[in-house]
């Protein structure tokens, strides 16, 4: 690869296609939160599976975070309560506090992949005091599509000295031409 991504991986169990891109959208936008619950559990469980195969456990779960308009009109962030959930669950700590969304941007299921990575520019930013180095990091989240939202933060983390960060999410969609 001419630039691989600043993560180290992305663990995902399922493509966003039927039934679970309507699970998740349930969750996501019409607050179904036993949906997200049920995901975030099967999830959990599929981590675990691959702990005690080969998968190194991180010292924290970081939810993405969500742009303030979206969280006012939404009432909550999915990214932040699937990062509890699989916490729990799995007894890692969540760090929903160690970054920020430092402003709102437009929505990125409308756009493209370059407009992906240039609306997520600056975007983010870790709060005063996160302790980030030499820990190896998750970041938490629905749907991984371009991967660019993983990209602009692992590339932050990793700057501020993060050992490692690996990508949690319930879905990813497929690349064009690929099959679900």
């Amino acid at each position: 690869m001419k630039q691989p991504p600043a993560f180290e991986q992305v663990i995902v169990p399922w493509t966003y296609s039927f039934p679970i891109d309507s699970l998740i959208t349930r969750f996501k936008h019409s607050a179904k939160w036993p949906f997200g619950r049920l995901l975030a559990e099967l999830l959990a469980q599929y981590l675990q599976h691959r702990f005690e195969d080969d998968l190194q456990r991180p010292d924290a779960l970081i939810p993405v975070p969500l742009a303030n308009r979206r969280l006012r009109k939404r009432g909550f962030n999915q990214a932040a309560m699937l990062a509890h959930w699989l916490g729990a669950n799995l007894d890692i700590p969540c760090a929903e506090r160690l970054l920020l969304r430092t402003h709102d941007t437009d929505a990125q299921q409308a756009l493209n992949a370059e407009a992906r990575r240039n609306n997520l520019r600056n975007a983010f930013a870790l709060t005063p005091g996160a302790v980030v180095k030499g820990r190896h990091l998750a970041l938490v989240d629905d749907v991984l599509t371009t991967g660019a939202t993983a990209q602009a933060l692992a590339r932050l983390l990793m700057g501020a000295g993060a050992a490692r960060v690996d990508v949690y999410c319930l879905a990813r969609t497929p690349k064009p031409g690929e099959t679900a």
